[in-house]
């Protein structure tokens, strides 16, 4: 089992505003279909099973960075992205938020009418994973969320999430099927929360007495334990803090797309002549779709792609989101007609901030990038659930800027 980590989700209220959403399923189908077809199906569905990359990836798609809200719309918008792909791409997303989590038996019930895959063992691995975590576990999270990712070879993973309306927090857990042997011993990828205080766990290897006394009274041996990992806390506030940032890395990314030299050299990796702002976002989304999992350690860095629909770290871009959605399905189109040039552009696109990173170790200004990114907001389409960016005290037309 892959182990990937804990994450603090403080819990938000309210809904993704049909205009982003829209986007992020744009988005969020491309980059899923570009993983797939550089790296094949099991690699994709590793990735979602790592809290880490999971939370980079909704930040890149322009989600509130840090809130709960990001499992949620993530889920969503890859239903709505993949589900009518599912028989070409070979994965099938099921399950989903309160009513929609009830659905999953029924769903995979059809997915093994279509793919011929046991449907009654993945009903069971469905209802075990969400019984092991709001039951196995007492640590204080009632699981409202449940999506199961299955391809049609049968392996799978499944993102669930808990609320704890006490603390105002929420609890991401992942599972993979990929070495489990059982439901009670080391089954997740990952847990994905901020630790609560003393968890009761009647699945610990310490919990042997306990275990007992269960034996007794229910002629079941729970086995052994589910071990929390590390830890990845997210910041309760609202604000995109520079301690959440890795500055050099974030550094590589700015130096790449706005120094000339570098950015007409980056450009034409991608096969394409690109703004500034457009060359920024690309180079995020290419290190989703071609990072390590040890680049995914500061996810709030993500957000400097498509910034967050409350503002933070700035409003989303939207002509730059609709530009990325652009270059990166131009990409995918000629890839499937043989053409691979346009998606390879990415994985060179990423490998060239990594020589800038390491070779020039620039390290970004992070007050001046926020400042920017507000003072170029409205030339960029900037929105949020609070409406579209207004210009900081001089006419918009004066802030004109290359997408």
């Amino acid at each position: 089992m892959k182990r990937s980590g804990y994450t603090d989700l403080p819990l938000h209220t309210g809904s993704v505003p049909p205009w982003l959403a829209q986007r992020m399923a744009a988005l969020g189908g491309a980059i899923s279909e570009s993983i797939i077809l550089d790296y094949g199906i099991d690699e994709y569905l590793a990735r979602l099973a790592d809290p880490f990359w999971f939370q980079a990836f909704g930040c890149v798609l322009g989600m509130d960075w840090h809130s709960s809200g990001i499992t949620t719309s993530v889920v969503g918008a890859l239903k709505r992205a993949l589900g009518p792909k599912a028989a070409e791409l070979g994965v099938f997303i099921c399950g989903g938020r309160g009513r929609h989590s009830r659905q999953t038996p029924a769903e995979l019930i059809s997915v093994g009418e279509r793919t011929g895959l046991d449907a009654n063992a993945l009903v069971r691995a469905s209802r075990l994973s969400a019984r092991v975590d709001n039951n196995a576990v007492g640590d204080g999270f009632q699981l409202y969320l449940h999506a199961f990712i299955v391809t049609r070879e049968g392996h799978w993973v499944v993102v669930q999430q808990g609320m704890n309306g006490q603390t105002g927090m929420a609890r991401r857990y992942h599972w993979h099927s990929a070495g489990l042997t059982s439901f009670v011993e080391n089954p997740h990828s990952g847990i994905a929360g901020q630790p609560q205080g003393q968890i009761m766990n009647l699945v610990d290897r310490g919990a042997v007495p306990a275990q007992g006394a269960i034996l007794e009274i229910m002629r079941q041996q729970p086995e052994k334990n589910l071990k929390e990992i590390s830890k990845l806390v997210m910041d309760k506030r609202h604000e995109v803090g520079r301690h959440c940032v890795d500055l050099k890395r974030l550094g590589a990314v700015l130096l790449t797309a706005y120094e000339r030299n570098l950015s007409d050299f980056a450009s034409a990796l991608l096969l394409e002549k690109l703004g500034p702002r457009t060359l920024q976002s690309l180079a995020l989304v290419a290190e989703v779709i071609h990072g390590t999992p040890t680049r995914f350690r500061d996810p709030a860095r993500f957000s400097f792609a498509h910034g967050g629909k409350d503002r933070h770290p700035f409003p989303v871009p939207t002509k730059v989101y609709d530009r990325t959605v652009e270059v990166l399905q131009t990409s995918l189109e000629k890839a499937k007609l043989g053409d691979k040039d346009r998606t390879a552009g990415l994985a060179h696109l990423h490998r060239f901030v990594m020589t800038v990173e390491r070779k020039l170790e620039p390290e970004a200004d992070f007050d001046q990038v926020i400042a920017h990114e507000h003072r170029i907001s409205p030339s960029l389409g900037g929105h949020s659930v609070f409406g579209p960016a207004l210009p900081p005290g001089r006419p918009a037309q004066r802030l004109l800027f290359d997408v």
